[in-house]
């Protein structure tokens, strides 16, 4: 074989690499929108550990392709509320959702000192870890809410200063909150699972744009290897129509065991990252 031959067999062969990349990073945008608009956990709960999982990037571009990926789906859910069946809590929500931007300052801010401080993989361990111990709660909270007292809560300075406490550790873990804001709808509202869905888009949609405007205000976004954001975006918006049709065809039971399995899941992707870091 010539040099010329084996020169065009190089370039097949990374060609196909790059297509297989870019379908799998659409189908990581696409899977974990359908299911973020579903359950109202917005997808970055999903994309940040799947990302940590493949490797390809480190966490401040999974937080950038994250960030901008379920922004399209929360954008997306949104246009579709009118024939989601359920309600927005306007009042509520966007005290949670101002207070989720001015914790997502200090959050970021925390994130970023930790980096300082040592290594990317110690930060990423810390992320794995506390992310899996908070999920851990959020679903036995979910398994036994029945047997626990919900509230409707209306002093609006509890409601900004949980908003601040949702905003930091979810700009910290860079997940967009989504798996947080169900449980406390839940716990301080008493919302169903349609309208914790609903409501938890709401904040996801605030929190994630006022990230990447930090982020654009900053250190901007030429720093960042962006590649497959496009593709990441696109399954967003194709994974935010699926899901915000599926959302009307099933009920709350239904909307709650999807949220407690891909919990599930999560948490064991997060638990083998750990692993993996640490080895």
């Amino acid at each position: 074989m010539s040099k010329l031959d084996m020169y065009f067999v190089q370039l097949d062969l990374y060609l196909e690499m790059i297509e297989i990349l870019i379908l799998l990073y659409f189908l990581i945008g696409f899977s974990a929108s359908v299911i973020g608009a579903m359950a109202g956990l917005g997808g970055g709960v999903i994309i940040k550990p799947v990302l940590d999982f493949f490797g390809h990037y480190d966490l401040s571009t999974i937080g950038v392709l994250s960030a901008a990926t379920v922004l399209t789906m929360s954008t997306v859910s949104l246009l579709q509320v009118k024939s989601m069946h359920g309600k927005l809590d306007k009042s509520h929500s966007l005290l949670i959702a101002i207070g989720s931007i001015l914790g997502g300052f200090f959050g970021k801010g925390i994130y970023n000192y930790s980096l300082t401080l040592g290594s990317t993989t110690i930060t990423g361990v810390i992320q794995s870890s506390l992310l899996a111990l908070i999920l851990v709660l959020i679903f036995l909270y979910m398994k036994y809410k029945k047997y626990m007292t919900a509230y409707t809560v209306e002093n609006k300075s509890l409601i900004l200063t949980v908003g601040v406490i949702l905003g930091m550790l979810s700009a910290f873990l860079g997940i967009g909150g989504g798996p947080l804001n169900v449980a406390v709808l839940y716990f301080l509202f008493s919302m169903n699972a349609k309208n914790a869905v609903i409501n938890s888009t709401f904040i996801i949609f605030f929190s994630q744009l006022s990230a990447l405007i930090l982020i654009a205000c900053t250190t901007g976004f030429a720093i960042y290897d962006l590649s497959m954001l496009g593709y990441m975006m696109f399954g967003g918006v194709l994974g935010g129509l699926v899901g915000s049709k599926l959302i009307q065809k099933i009920n709350n039971d239904r909307i709650e065991f999807i949220f407690n399995v891909t919990i599930l899941l999560i948490i064991l992707v997060n638990v083998f990252n750990v692993v993996n870091m640490l080895s």
